[in-house]
């Protein structure tokens, strides 16, 4: 071995142990890359193959001939006299090239199926379209839409995200993240609680508003172990350090629970809840709560209620004790009479019972209401325009702000 392939060998065993490449790959690269040195020249063959020994550093260039199939018949060492001055100017672009693209091979390999973890990073750059993280080999976008509205980060500033999305461009992975993710707090719950990453406490639901509020429903494993207690901590220790790292946002604690009915009274914390009432087919939880308790249970702008419902999966509808006694004690001994109104020959509007029968108009509809009215019962409704119930005069009572809305 002559002292420049000896020197040769061993820079590129000094580069990959540095880079974490292997010998082998940056061989490789700078065997395909003399070949297309060597078909420059004007006396090449036409099919060629580089050869470098890895234990002598030798460069053999062989010229080929194939058949129509694209088999070898014919091979010959074809090495030009200067191919070593030629391979010296090619191997340090070469492997200089090969190495960005195993690093940014090596980079995305990293984060690529990471989605859904939290990662830390320093704020390196922020202006209104987004803000760059610095997580160390690589560099995270957090896009505007992803940040908590009112927050500010400032340079220098250490923050935890949650990865969205791993994208593989030619410049390498670009890693996108995300302040505003319900799995954020999730994530930084597991951080937070050995129970829920040992697994025997489990985070069934979330909720969240960035920035002003969120609901997480917890699960344990073990009944010997109280999940809204693990989560909360000592002192509320644990919930206490990923509000801090939401920068206040308030969070909700409340367990899980299979039957829907005491999922919903939970969801609604810190209000207490009397009773709830389920419309399967519509997907509608009535809850009635006590008069005090109404504005507790819906929340400022709706906000309690929109929670809950995201985190129960149900339409949640509030009202007061007071709200339902009015009600029911308007329509209670009521029958509701099954028909409809419409226009006759003369252009009157009359009432036409489902039942059959003959139709009546709007003033003897009143007449007859009036005097049921006098004995006790009413069983239809009082004018045409309004339906055919006395629901249709009733005034609404004030409900919650439903989800989805």
């Amino acid at each position: 071995m002559s002292k420049t392939n000896f020197e040769f060998l061993d820079a590129l065993g000094q580069i990959a142990r540095d880079k974490g490449i292997s010998v082998e790959t940056l061989l490789d690269a700078l065997a395909n890359a003399l070949v297309a040195a060597y078909k420059r020249r004007p006396d090449a063959a036409e099919e060629a193959v580089v050869t470098i020994d890895p234990e002598s550093g030798e460069i053999r260039v062989y010229g080929q001939e194939l058949d129509d199939d694209g088999n070898v018949i014919n091979e010959w060492d074809d090495t030009p006299d200067d191919f070593g001055r030629i391979a010296a100017q090619t191997a340090k672009q070469v492997i200089l090239q090969r190495i960005r693209e195993v690093e940014r091979d090596m980079k995305y390999e990293e984060y690529a199926g990471r989605e859904g973890d939290i990662v830390t990073g320093i704020v390196q750059q922020t202006d209104n379209r987004y803000t760059l993280l610095d997580l160390g080999k690589v560099e995270a976008l957090l896009p505007q839409a992803e940040q908590v509205p009112f927050e500010r980060y400032e340079h220098g500033t250490r923050l935890k995200a949650y990865i969205v999305e791993v994208r593989k461009t030619t410049k390498g992975p670009q890693i996108v993240v995300s302040r505003t993710h319900p799995g954020l707090v999730k994530r930084l719950f597991e951080l937070e609680v050995p129970e829920i990453s040992s697994g025997v406490v489990e985070i069934k639901a979330a909720a969240r508003e960035p920035g002003h509020r969120t609901k997480i429903a917890v699960w344990s494993n073990d009944p010997n172990v109280d999940p809204v207690g693990a989560c909360v901590g000592a002192r509320g220790s644990r919930v206490r350090m990923v509000t801090n790292e939401l920068r206040g946002e308030r969070i909700d604690v409340v367990p899980f629970s299979d039957d829907p009915i005491e999922l919903i009274q939970n969801a609604l914390a810190p209000a207490r809840v009397r009773e709830v009432r389920l419309d399967e087919e519509s997907g509608t939880a009535t809850v009635i709560v006590s008069d005090y308790q109404l504005s507790l249970a819906i929340g400022k702008e709706g906000q309690n209620a929109r929670l809950a419902a995201r985190l129960t999966g149900w339409r949640i509808d509030i009202k007061s004790e007071s709200q339902l006694e009015e009600e029911e004690s308007g329509y209670a001994g009521q029958e509701w009479a099954e028909g409809e109104w419409i226009e006759n020959e003369a252009g009157e509007m009359v009432w036409k019972p489902a039942e059959g029968g003959e139709a009546i108009s709007a003033s003897e509809w009143s007449h007859a209401a009036e005097a049921e009215q006098k004995e006790g019962a009413s069983t239809a409704p009082e004018n045409p325009t309004d339906g055919p119930t006395p629901a249709a005069d009733a005034e609404p009572a004030a409900t919650s702000e439903e989800a989805g809305s």
